[in-house]
């Protein structure tokens, strides 16, 4: 046996009773902690699922121009795409950068000729 515990039974049981107290906190704290971080990776995930509001599409090639502004959720921009705003979407069609003919941002952002 354990000599540096005491040898009566009312003060073991008031140790146990002590330790199983700060368990029970730690146990708390821990389920606290992990319930934060859940929710902390479900919101990151939440972000990065979430598409712009508007991309435009760009060309081939290292530094290459914008070809075409889509919406965010546009199935036919290609693969090599920038998300942008609002106002460089607008900006992008006032320039002459092609509007995608699916999803008709030009339509969406009254940009029409």
């Amino acid at each position: 046996m354990l000599d540096d515990l005491p040898p009566d039974l009312d003060r073991l049981e008031t140790l146990r009773t002590w330790h199983a107290m700060w368990l029970d906190r730690i146990d708390s704290k821990i389920a606290w902690v992990r319930e934060e971080q859940e929710q902390q990776a479900r919101a990151a995930r939440q972000r990065e699922r979430r598409a712009p509001d508007w991309i435009v599409e760009l060309g081939i090639g290292r530094g290459s121009p914008p070809i075409e502004v889509h919406r965010g959720d546009c199935h036919a921009a290609g693969k090599k795409r920038k998300p942008i705003t609002r106002d460089e979407a607008r900006r992008a069609l006032a320039e002459g950068i092609r509007a995608c003919t699916h999803c008709q941002p030009d339509a969406e952002l009254r940009m029409l000729e």
